[in-house]
């Protein structure tokens, strides 16, 4: 091969190591555009192209209001409670070796791997009027299902996971030292968890509560067969914006759909933010 022959291959390599990495960013940026960006730009158009009277108006609507109310009181109560549980669930994996632990860690991955809806029809065979319980829950006037309680378990269940996942990685990667020389220096257990493993998992734990609470907000699959979608009482707000969608009030579905998405909007930034912080 001759020199100019060398010079042309070397000049064409580095072009072509460039080239590669342009395509697939310019690719990914494409579809990101085509299948996230433009939906989500085309939902707020629809909300607002009647008007800001009109958005307001929809928003404003009863039944719209109430379902804004239900998903955010949803929200308020599963996210604590999974945090715990997922807490106590990452220090029991992480720390403990217990027979069972491999079928804890299958059972804890099961809500990952079902449909919501199947867990939905659990939940109502379960405390349904012809379900196992149903009547001795009917015989003490306790209402599960088509009520609050029905919506938060469902909920719980399907958002249970995410903690966890977000928790255990680092609980395991950092072992237990500094607990143990905590433990050697009279730390309480309640001490040696608020100054030892509570900062060095903070980050991760909002992280997993921000995910979990962005599940929360957009379950539809398995709310819809627990709650009765009963207008103005046990609709949350995916499934109020089916219920506008069939109604034919597009406006009004577009606009409690660009409140979801805001609500994404907001999560996708914590979400940013807990990963630099994590970094």
């Amino acid at each position: 091969m001759t020199a100019s022959a060398h010079v042309t291959a070397g000049a064409l390599a580095p072009r072509e190591s460039r080239l590669v990495p342009r395509l697939l960013i310019g690719l990914a940026l494409l579809l990101t555009a085509v299948f996230v960006v433009v939906p989500m730009v085309y939902i707020f158009h629809r909300a607002f192209a009647a008007g800001w009277s009109v958005f307001a108006a929809n928003i404003a609507e009863p039944g719209t209001l109430h379902a804004i109310w239900l998903t955010a009181l949803v929200a308020v109560i599963t996210v604590p409670v999974n945090v715990g549980f997922g807490i106590a669930a990452a220090w029991a994996l992480a720390r403990f070796r217990f027979p069972g632990r491999k079928a804890l860690l299958v059972l804890i991955e099961i809500p990952f791997s079902i449909s919501p809806i199947i867990a939905g029809i659990c939940y109502l065979l379960l405390y349904g009027r012809q379900g196992l319980l149903g009547p001795w829950l009917l015989a003490h006037d306790v209402q599960i299902l088509f009520a609050l309680p029905g919506i938060v378990l469902v909920t719980m269940f399907v958002t249970s996971p995410f903690v966890v996942r977000e928790v255990l990685p680092l609980m395991e990667a950092q072992g237990s030292e500094q607990e143990q020389a905590a433990v050697t220096l009279g730390a309480s257990g309640w001490q040696i968890f608020r100054r030892v493993t509570l900062p060095n998992i903070r980050w991760a734990l909002l992280y997993g509560a921000v995910l979990c609470g962005a599940r929360a907000v957009g379950e539809f699959g398995g709310v819809s067969v627990v709650s009765g979608s009963i207008r103005g009482q046990t609709n949350t707000l995916p499934l109020q914006i089916d219920l506008l969608f069939n109604d034919l009030n597009i406006v009004g579905a577009f606009a409690a759909a660009s409140t979801l998405t805001l609500i994404a909007l907001v999560v996708l930034v914590l979400k940013a933010v807990m990963e630099s912080r994590r970094g």
